[in-house]
């Protein structure tokens, strides 16, 4: 067998000489270009994490190798696509992929650089402008297991996570007996896995700069009350009633209303321009780019809860319905409801009200898949409402560690992954 391994990588500008597993290399096999990924799932997120070092800089070619990897159309669209040449899952929920990298923080700890690629299954187009709060779960899981991390006997094992998407910095603790991870069980997962802690510091204006980017805790779009948060990500908020539909109904039945999505598609295009939202280069988003962005604003439909909970969601990303809740999205909601004006805080039931001391807040939010819990620590203050942190738990796997082989690479590309 004819196997050629590429075994030196001049390092990056800023990037400390971390070891990798040697399995950590790209290599051509039979003459085909094989790349190493991580095919992971992160709460109810799944997809890869590739390290970065290996991807090429070139940001064009960076999105083929994209394209081969998760078997999207190499150029333009392809409706009706179903990735079958690739590990992407078709849902929004089933293509992402993370880039990591590991720096040197300045206290001498390792920090996990992280960059999100959000896929359509239809598209050839890849956004770059959110981070993904589910599939952040596995990267610390991918950093020990590529060797790029070490971790030191039982115990507590934490790996700060800077997003350079949002410039959202989170910090990830796992805990460790007799040399394995602690299980975690959570909603829209079966079975318990590795647990992931995941607190998000200073997560206003992930995207906007503010807690409420239009300067109102509510807006009328279209006709509808709407709030626009920006905790983690920027979001929409508003009710499933104003929209003619109950709020327990399920996601699909959301998905397959055409009138629904159409009226949705109007109103987050309109609040994305009242917010300001921008592309990755800074340019503001327009009209159309927002009406078929894949990743922002996000949308959330809310009402009443029917059990325990203190609000029912269905969550939109904003193209398709989730089918349960991303982690970005409900640490925004769950911080909409501590804010007095919202629609979360109308629409909320039996959530702790702010006090002018921080204090940790739990808000359970009933989706699809069961009730997500969020802890958001924040006070009331002449500033407004100031939220330090956003916490939560989740689990995390590799589901396979390996080699890809990438049977149609352009010239460029080739050159790029074995120059």
């Amino acid at each position: 067998m004819n196997i050629a391994v590429k075994t030196s990588h001049p390092l990056k500008q800023g990037k400390a000489a971390f070891p990798a597993l040697p399995e950590m290399r790209v290599r051509v096999r039979n003459g085909i270009v094989e790349f190493p990924v991580h095919h992971v799932r992160g709460g109810t997120s799944t997809g890869l994490v590739i390290w970065d070092r290996l991807a090429p800089a070139d940001v064009a070619l960076k999105e083929e190798l994209l394209r081969h990897l998760m078997g999207l159309p190499l150029t333009g669209t392809r409706p009706g696509n179903k990735q079958i040449t690739g590990l992407g899952r078709i849902v929004p929920t089933g293509n992402k992929v993370f880039f990591g990298e590991i720096e040197t923080a300045a206290d001498g700890s390792p920090l996990l650089i992280s960059t999100l690629a959000q896929l359509a299954a239809d598209k050839s187009a890849i956004d770059w402008s959110v981070n993904c709060g589910n599939m952040s779960a596995a990267l610390p899981v991918w950093a020990l297991d590529t060797g790029l991390v070490q971790r030191a006997g039982d115990g507590d094992f934490e790996l700060d996570i800077r997003n350079t998407n949002t410039g959202v910095m989170a910090a990830s603790r796992m805990s460790f007996v007799n040399g394995l991870p602690e299980d975690a069980v959570i909603p829209g997962v079966d079975g318990a896995w590795p647990g992931v802690d995941l607190f998000l510091n200073d997560p206003v204006g992930a995207k906007t700069g503010r807690l409420l980017p239009t300067g109102n805790a509510v807006d009328t779009i279209e006709g509808v009350a709407v709030s626009c948060v920006d905790v983690a990500v920027p979001m929409v908020i508003a009710r499933a009633s104003d929209f003619g539909r109950d709020v327990q109904d399920r996601i699909e039945t959301f998905d397959t209303d055409k009138a629904l999505m159409e009226k949705l598609r109007h109103v987050w295009t309109q609040a994305g321009l009242r917010m300001g939202l921008k592309k990755r280069n800074g340019e503001p988003m327009t009209a159309d780019e927002l009406a078929n962005s894949e990743t922002i604003p996000k949308v959330c439909l809310i009402g009443p809860p029917k059990g325990d909970g203190n609000i029912t969601v269905r969550y939109f990303t904003p193209q398709a319905g989730h089918r349960s809740l991303a982690i970005s999205g409900g640490c925004c909601l769950a911080a909409a409801t501590l804010v007095p004006g919202t629609v979360a805080y109308d629409e909320a039931r039996n959530v702790t009200r702010l006090g002018t001391d921080f204090a940790e807040v739990k808000v359970e939010i009933e989706n699809p898949a069961g009730v997500l819990d969020a802890l958001i620590d924040a006070r009331i203050s002449t500033l407004g409402v100031e939220i330090a942190k956003a916490a939560y738990k989740r689990s995390a796997q590799i589901l396979l560690a390996g080699h890809v082989p990438l049977y149609h690479t352009s010239p460029a590309l080739r050159d790029a992954l074995l120059g």
